[in-house]
């Protein structure tokens, strides 16, 4: 079998998707888009026409909405199409052309429950699929350990992304940690897999405070390394950590969230995330069977 992969940002969690396919005996392909807006992702249709020409697919593969609807100009060959939560969330024009990839392609993937409670979508081709985690690459390490190996030796929370984005609100993040002077906040930018698996093992505890998210895929690579959290009831996160201690759902208010920062840096030891996920089937070997059986259907 051979799939397609479209989209503009061809992030790591689904590379790592489709490394996991590859594995499973899927041949993948890429095609990244280049344009910007609606205008530069029809232009886009004319590289991808040539292609498909050249890979001759049995599917495509598009993730976010207008990738959706970019792989759909052409009719021959079935497209899926995985909304990853921008492409809902941010409503108006956007969200209205998701609509269409939706009712245009073959079987559409939403990354959580919320998501597609906001998409509208009323048919029944659809699954709920959230990214999956690499197991191989994400794995528990002892916090001292990880700790020396990164050189901190101090107590950090590791915030769940970069303080230039707002969608993930920094603002709330370091006012919740204004009452805790002693602990460092540390923003999660710029590092490569192995050293986020060392980073997210050395820290007493990962925080969330995004306004919006689809399935946040850095909720459960914390919980596949054992690393307490705290995290606001945003995307997934609630059904993902259900009653795992050591995980905490948070208000969105600066007091709560400190509150829930010193349960989880006063936990001791390792969570049973890791079990939690594999119970739940967000390793990406799991997810890439799922995947596989829609293909299987679609073609």
């Amino acid at each position: 079998m051979k799939v397609l992969v479209v989209g503009v940002d061809l992030d790591t969690f689904v590379m790592e998707q489709y490394n996991a396919l590859q594995k499973a005996g899927v041949t993948v392909f890429t095609h990244k888009v280049t344009g910007h807006g609606l205008s530069g992702y029809l232009k886009e249709t004319v590289k991808l026409r040539r292609t498909i020409r050249e890979v001759h697919p049995d599917i495509i593969h598009a993730h976010y909405g207008l990738s959706g609807l970019c792989a759909n100009i052409q009719r021959k060959i079935p497209v899926v199409t995985t909304f990853h939560g921008s492409d809902i969330h941010s409503g108006g024009w956007l969200l209205k052309l998701s609509r269409l990839a939706m009712r245009l392609s073959s079987y559409n993937i939403f990354v959580s429950n919320i998501l597609y409670e906001r998409s509208g979508y009323k048919k029944d081709n659809y699954s709920i699929i959230s990214c999956g985690v690499d197991l191989e690459t994400i794995k528990p390490i002892d916090r001292n350990e990880a700790k020396e190996r990164i050189g901190r030796r101090n107590t950090f929370v590791l915030f769940a992304g970069s303080f230039t984005n707002q969608v993930k609100n920094p603002e709330l993040a370091k006012k919740s940690m204004s009452t805790l002077p002693q602990v460092e906040l540390v923003e999660m930018k710029g590092y490569t897999r192995e050293e986020v698996n060392l980073l997210m093992n050395a820290a007493d505890c990962l925080l969330v405070t995004s306004h919006r998210e689809g399935g946040p895929l850095v909720v459960k690579e914390a919980m596949s390394c054992g690393t307490p959290l705290v995290s606001v009831d945003v995307g997934d996160v609630r059904e993902v950590i259900g009653e795992t201690a050591g995980c905490f759902l948070a208000e969105r208010n600066a007091d709560n969230i400190a509150k829930k920062i010193k349960l989880a840096l006063a936990f001791n030891g390792k969570t049973e995330g890791r079990q939690r996920i594999i119970d739940l089937g967000l390793d990406n070997k799991q997810i890439a069977k799922r995947i596989i059986e829609i293909y299987q259907k679609c073609i």
